[in-house]
């Protein structure tokens, strides 16, 4: 949970770096509250046209930070926050981007900053 919440402290910050362990938990638990939610709307009868009021409202509200941890995590890996943008490929850029999210970051110091794994 700590993981989750120290995204959300960064809410908007693009700058820095952010290790495996943050981005990942952070997916977890944004995954479970996703679904938590979804599962509230359809028992509550609030579910309707694709989307529940709670679940769009949350998802507006987690773009910033999910997309500001992403960069981060690509800048752990040494590579540009630009690269978000190949997501934008359909099915391909999906699968390079998870090959970028589920490798190690770059050891020691990079133009991103310091190794999170060694402050952690």
């Amino acid at each position: 949970m700590r993981w989750y919440l120290q995204v959300l402290r960064k809410y908007a910050v693009f700058a820095g770096r952010a290790g495996r362990q943050e981005y990942w938990w952070f997916f977890l638990f944004n995954l479970v509250f996703s679904l938590a939610l979804g599962l509230v709307e359809i028992v509550t009868g609030w579910f309707g046209a694709g989307i529940g009021l709670l679940s769009a409202l949350y998802s507006l509200a987690m773009c910033v930070p999910s997309l500001a941890v992403t960069v981060r995590r690509l800048h752990d890996t040494g590579r540009s926050g630009w690269w978000v943008l190949v997501g934008l490929i359909p099915l391909l850029g999906v699968v390079v981007l998870l090959v970028f999210m589920v490798r190690d970051g770059a050891p020691g110091e990079n133009q991103y900053g310091p190794n999170p794994q060694a402050t952690a």
